[in-house]
Formats: C-alpha cells, sequence, structure tokens
C-alpha cells in the first residue's frame, strides 16, 4: 500500500498532462481558425489559457508536496506556452517570438528544479545542472534564431532595394509618358 499515494499522483499528473495536451491542440486549432495575429484570436487564447490554468492549479490541490509543486509548475508550463505562442502570433515579430522562446524555457526550467526537488543527494545535484544546463541552451538557441530572423529580414530587405534600383534604372531609358508609367509601376511593384 506504500505505493498507493504515488500511483495515485502519478495517476493525476498523467491526467493534468493529458488534458493540457489537449488544450494546447485546441488552442493551436484556435489560433489557425482566428487570422494569423488578429487581436480577437490572441484574447480568446488568452482567456482559455487562463481558465484551464486555474482548472489545472486547482486540480493541483488534490496533490501535497513536491507533487503539488510540480503539478503547478507543469500547469504554468502549459500557462505561458499557450500566452506567450499567441502574443507571438499576435504581435509577429521576431522580438514577440524570441520573447515567446524564453518564457517558455524558464517556465520548463522552473519545472525541471521542481522535478529535481523529489531527489536527493548527488542525484538531485546532477538533476539541477541538467536542468540549468537545458535552460541555457533553451536560452542561447532563442537568441541565435532571433539573430538569424534579423539577418534573413535584412538580407531580403537589401536583395529587394537592390532589386528596385535596377528596375528604375530600366525606366531611365525611356522617355515621358512611358518613363512616367514605367516608375510608378516599379513604386508599385516593391512598395516604395
Amino acid at each position: 500500500m506504500k505505493n498507493t499515494p504515488r500511483i495515485a499522483r502519478t495517476a493525476l499528473q498523467s491526467l493534468v498532462f493529458a488534458s493540457s495536451a489537449l488544450f494546447l491542440a485546441s488552442v493551436a486549432h484556435a489560433a489557425d481558425t482566428h487570422a494569423k495575429g488578429s487581436k480577437e484570436a490572441y484574447e480568446h487564447t488568452k482567456s482559455e489559457a487562463k481558465t484551464k490554468y486555474d482548472a489545472d492549479k486547482e486540480s493541483c490541490k488534490q496533490l501535497s508536496g513536491n507533487a503539488a509543486d510540480v503539478c503547478k509548475a507543469e500547469a504554468k508550463v502549459h500557462h505561458v506556452t499557450a500566452v506567450s505562442t499567441a502574443e507571438a502570433q499576435y504581435k509577429n515579430t521576431p522580438k514577440a517570438a524570441h520573447a515567446a522562446r524564453k518564457d517558455i524555457a524558464e517556465a520548463q526550467y522552473d519545472l525541471a528544479k521542481e522535478k529535481c526537488d523529489d531527489q536527493t543527494g548527488n542525484a538531485k545535484d546532477v538533476c539541477k545542472k541538467e536542468a540549468e544546463a537545458t535552460y541555457t541552451a533553451a536560452k542561447a538557441d532563442a537568441e541565435v534564431k532571433l539573430k538569424t530572423r534579423k539577418a534573413i529580414n535584412e538580407a531580403a530587405e537589401d536583395k529587394s532595394d537592390a532589386k528596385y534600383a535596377a528596375a528604375k534604372e530600366k525606366c531611365d531609358s525611356l522617355n515621358g509618358d512611358a518613363k512616367d508609367a514605367c516608375q510608378s509601376k516599379v513604386k508599385a511593384d516593391f512598395a516604395k
């Protein structure tokens, strides 16, 4: 009978995880059915995430000790993931995506540290070091993705500017109305 609380705790955690996974799938579906970047989709997702987070935290009250702490941290990971992802989609900027990645990594790090508290001695120390290494790697990946996105955007802008200059130069060989029409078309094509 010693394992009964542990089995119950594991079953409850599995239930919370499964319901959270289902929730995240519904959040992804809601984001797809609403226009990407719409304020309505963002607010809807935030509202659903808050409701789910509150329900998950409430179910964690059935647990005690570190199991309750782990349960709450898991609920927070799912909440932060849903809200941060929705905000990144709404703002649709590299900076917003970067902030979302960092927020999610931090919530996952907090969860990993809580899970380490179930261990003792060297196993606990190793667990915490691994959690810290994973967190550091996630932050570094977020930085790389931000810098990569910025470089891609700058390169695309440079290419567009070069093509615009070349197209504009072609118009210079024309005269009168033909030149004016060519320049107008080039400006419209390149949104200048």
